[in-house]
């Protein structure tokens, strides 16, 4: 009986209401163009950062205009150390921009849109075995401070470049987005633990 239940199909109404969920396919597809994008965007930075180590003015300007500096008079005129770290940390950055669209893309599809039946893969993620809404959303809390942490990282790297009150603003929604992962993670183990003493 329940074998039977279980094959039913679904009538019409709640069969369309449960297969809308199949519009999020191309919000997903949309994300995976975008990692294609920060991919680009990443193999450009690291070969400009490749020529300016050979002596090329040409990148070096890119470079520079890419991780942000004051008056021309404050400019390098060549490949530094600040600028090298400040241009590493922004890789560093798409790097972490780019796990967390995988965390969204799989994590995601799994949990909202079908089963990817990953079980027996050997590259499956060891993640993607306990996820669900609310562990997604701890990860992606976590992964956003991290990534937080890194342009925090670099304002202050480059800090003679930026005024107070943005260097001020920075760390209050640094400290922000650490307040709020810290608030999902004890809502979400409050949900899983409402009671103690209870029945098990």
């Amino acid at each position: 009986m329940d074998e039977r239940a279980k094959l039913r199909p679904l009538k019409p109404l709640p069969n369309l209401i449960f297969m809308s969920r199949w519009l999020q396919l191309p919000l997903y597809l949309g994300l995976i163009l975008a990692q294609c994008v920060y991919v680009y965007h990443f193999w450009v930075e690291l070969v400009h950062l490749i020529e300016a180590a050979f002596g090329s003015r040409a990148a070096l300007d890119q470079i520079i205009a890419s991780v942000g500096f004051g008056s021309a008079a404050e400019r390098p005129t060549h490949l530094t150390e600040t600028t090298i770290m400040l241009l590493v940390l922004g890789l560093i950055d798409v790097v972490m921009i780019s796990n967390l669209l995988i965390m969204v893309i799989v994590g995601g599809y799994e949990t909202f849109v079908s089963r990817m039946n990953l079980e027996n893969h050997p590259d499956q993620p060891e993640w993607l075995s306990h996820v669900n809404a609310s562990v997604l959303k701890v990860k992606l809390a976590t992964a956003i401070i991290g990534i937080s942490s890194i342009h925090l990282l670099k304002t202050f790297i480059n800090a003679e470049n930026y005024s107070e009150k943005v260097l001020l603003w920075q760390t209050l929604i640094h400290v922000t987005f650490l307040l709020s992962a810290l608030a999902i993670a004890a809502t979400d183990r409050l949900m899983a633990h409402p009671k103690r003493g209870g029945v098990h």
